[in-house]
């Protein structure tokens, strides 16, 4: 999940390998964030998962516009769930936005899920997301983070800040910095995270 069109997405990542993002044994679901009206863009409508009054960590959450969304993302993953996918065989990320929409899903509507993954993504520090691991005693779905060391939209240390406090809960994760990279999908980023997958839900599981 991203903040840009679900196409537009796939294209950017197959243009960064030079190939095909595919796996032997899983589905890939490129999902469009719907257009709404962002405040961040002066009202106007954007394809956006949820609102912000301003990207800085220590702003408060819309979280009303979160958890609708969620509502609706939930429905997505049921139907998965409904065809025979079992939850542990799910995982679920994005970049920026789409990847801290995926952290609020993962730990705080389905658990259950094997794994949530993040690309140049945050929280912030008094995300809802805390509340809900605070109060969580179930295994909980573990967690790939990377990011860009030049990254000036979203600066490295809130990521590496969000994945700390995740992770302080008890939630196996790995984050992976890169030098001189900005806010941007990198080649050796998605095959590090296409190995995580693998490793995560190994072929030989789903026969």
């Amino acid at each position: 999940m991203n903040t840009d069109t679900g196409s537009k997405v796939k294209s950017l990542i197959e243009s960064a390998l030079g190939e095909e993002f595919v796996f032997p044994h899983l589905q890939i679901h490129y999902l469009t964030a719907p257009l709404r009206p962002y405040t961040l863009s002066g009202g106007l409508d954007q394809n956006v998962w949820f609102d912000r009054l301003q990207l800085r960590d220590d702003s408060p959450e819309q979280y009303e516009s979160i958890s609708e969304m969620a509502g609706k993302l939930s429905q997505f993953i049921s139907n998965e769930i409904e065809e025979g996918i079992p939850p542990n065989k799910i995982v679920l990320g994005g970049m920026s936005m789409g990847g801290a929409m995926s952290l609020h899903l993962g730990y705080t509507f389905h658990p259950e899920l094997a794994g949530i993954f993040c690309m140049s993504s945050f929280l912030n520090q008094k995300s809802k997301v805390y509340e809900s691991l605070s109060k969580s005693s179930k295994q909980l779905p573990h967690l790939f983070m990377a990011h860009g060391d030049a990254d000036t939209a979203v600066p490295i240390s809130w990521g590496r800040a969000t994945f700390d406090k995740i992770t302080d809960f008890g939630v196996k994760g790995v984050f992976h910095s890169f030098p001189q990279v900005k806010h941007d999908l990198y080649k050796d980023e998605i095959l590090i995270l296409k190995q995580w997958i693998m490793d995560l839900i190994p072929p030989d599981e789903l026969n």
